[in-house]
């Protein structure tokens, strides 16, 4: 028996104010984007924006169904949609803010884990790391360079 450790590295910024302007730029589109969430049932409200190579940025909301599983999280549904209109563009960089009725989200907010399972389909596809940023509402914010850093161990294309 051999025992592995496996560790990731982040950077945290104390707040929006100490990341470079682009970023902040980016994590505003995403801010905007939070309150267009279609968040009933939850009232918990997530904004993502993605940066693509070719300049273009992709937003996206959460958005909820009375049938649960049937709705659709802010990460995915910006990835997707930047997939679908400009399939050969690579992901540069993703900023994703989550907000709540019900509490104040002042801790920093990963992406779910059907979201990392479909960013690393693309960061996978386009080999190249996806710098990844998230924050709640206010505070903190935590930068991953890589997906891999969120997900490690993760399912791909070559176990199947």
């Amino acid at each position: 028996m051999k025992e592995v450790k496996i560790e990731s590295t982040f950077k945290v910024y104390e707040d929006l104010s100490e990341l470079p302007d682009d970023i902040q730029q980016l994590m505003q589109s995403a801010i905007e984007t939070r309150e267009n969430a279609y968040a009933p049932y939850s009232k918990f409200k997530v904004g993502a924006a993605i940066l693509l190579d070719n300049n273009e940025v992709i937003v996206g909301s959460n958005q909820e169904n009375a049938s649960y599983p049937s709705g659709l999280c802010a990460e995915r549904t910006a990835i997707y949609y930047a997939g679908a209109k400009y399939p050969k563009a690579k992901i540069l960089k993703m900023a994703i803010t989550a907000s709540s009725q019900n509490q104040v989200t002042d801790s920093p907010i990963p992406p779910c884990g059907a979201c990392r399972q479909s960013i690393s389909e693309y960061e996978i596809k386009q080999e190249q790391p996806i710098e990844i940023y998230f924050m709640g509402v206010k505070g903190k914010v935590v930068k991953s360079n890589s997906l891999a850093n969120l997900l490690p161990l993760g399912f791909d294309r070559s176990f199947l």
